[in-house]
């Protein structure tokens, strides 16, 4: 055979791969969403008010504080096929946990079980895509990876209330674990190893890469701020202000079923303009949207543009974490970036929680977000300061 031959197989075998890593990143979207879809459900059944409702909407991030930079040194010692499908098989026990929960406590030990299976896939899954893929590629490979995320949320937001309607609320988490068990299979089935760069050493990444990864996490976790909160907070403040069921689903199908298609176009444009004026832009519309939730009652108006413009520069953050440190001290390195995040985006969701508590609705969480994603633009700056 061929050289040339040998390497188009090995590209084949690399896309093969990522659809695996696409579809369980989906199933990670799917699951962390459930909490959010059924707040006003879990809030009507057990009491629980909007602070302990984001805590369990956090609760699924809380092992990455501890466990990233862990994640990172276990995946050089066992690889990283072995790591991720370690990780979901965590994510099946841990939705069957959540599904067996009676209760605010119940619940949120299962979403941490989970948190931990999903923890591999957040930290190893950019590690992968870029020891694969180079150039364009590799920018075209990250959009489809971090765009596939989104659309696992607003798969979950269409059925976790019919499921819980049909079958009870213990049957879309149930749901959920169904999906990781499906995904895992077709990871066993498509995953192709490659030779990277790497270390089987304890070492950790320079002064300086460490404290690239810090502030690049930093980036990310503003970004998320916003990210998670308007998707997590939007069926809590349609319900709120009386709309029906409908404009949950198509004010979240809006801000997620095109982002993937969105992300790409922006990694496409990164090509041609520079990876900053995107980030800017996506950034200011990010900034808007979600604030404008709390501001306006026009739910449909800011999903279109959250949607579009406020999430086509989240490829970008996650390629500039992924290339910040040398290819052999990527997987720590995306360690420190995972745990900065992770410690954001714990606590976040309960500090926006808090803050709609305060004003008596869920409109404070988005203005909380809002303020907190706007921080991007200070860490981006401090991040290029630290590269030149």
């Amino acid at each position: 055979m061929s050289q040339t031959a040998i390497a188009a197989r090995a590209v084949n075998a690399h896309w093969g791969t990522l659809f695996a890593m696409v579809l369980a990143r989906a199933v990670f979207g799917y699951q962390l969403q459930t909490v959010a879809s059924l707040g006003p459900i879990l809030h009507r059944t057990f009491g629980i008010e909007f602070a302990v409702l984001g805590t369990l909407m956090g609760l699924m991030q809380l092992p990455g504080v501890f466990g990233a930079i862990p994640t990172g040194f276990l995946a050089r010692r066992y690889g990283d096929r072995l790591s991720i499908s370690a990780g979901m098989v965590l994510m099946v026990v841990g939705g069957l946990m959540s599904a067996a929960g009676h209760g605010a406590v119940g619940i949120g030990v299962g979403r941490v079980v989970a948190g931990i299976g999903a923890l591999a896939l957040t930290v190893l899954q950019p590690k992968a895509v870029a020891d694969r893929f180079t150039g364009r590629e590799f920018n075209l490979a990250m959009g489809i990876l971090i765009g596939a995320f989104p659309i696992g949320i607003g798969v979950g937001q269409i059925l976790h209330g019919r499921i819980a309607d049909a079958f009870g609320w213990p049957a879309t988490f149930v749901s959920g674990s169904v999906f990781a068990a499906m995904s895992l299979a077709v990871l066993m089935l498509t995953w192709r190893e490659v030779a990277a760069p790497t270390s089987r050493a304890m070492n950790w990444p320079s002064r300086h890469e460490t404290w690239l990864m810090i502030l690049a996490g930093l980036i990310w976790t503003a970004f998320n701020a916003g990210y998670f909160n308007f998707l997590g907070w939007l069926p809590s403040v349609i319900h709120d202000r009386g709309h029906p069921v409908w404009v949950a689903d198509w004010a979240v199908g809006l801000a997620t079923w095109g982002s993937l298609p969105v992300m790409m176009a922006g990694g496409a444009v990164a090509m041609r303009v520079g990876a900053v004026p995107v980030f800017i832009v996506g950034t200011i519309a990010e900034v808007i949207a979600v604030g404008g939730m709390a501001l306006t009652d026009w739910p449909l108006v800011w999903g279109l543009l959250f949607g579009t413009f406020g999430v086509m520069h989240a490829g970008i953050i996650v390629g500039w974490g992924a290339m910040s440190v040398r290819p052999e001290n990527r997987a720590v390195g995306l360690g420190i970036f995972y745990v900065t995040y992770y410690l954001g985006g714990t606590f976040i969701p309960m500090l926006c929680g808090h803050v709609a508590d305060v004003m008596g609705n869920a409109s404070g969480a988005f203005l909380c977000a809002s303020a907190l994603t706007a921080l991007s633009l200070p860490f981006w700056w401090l991040h290029r300061r630290l590269s030149a």
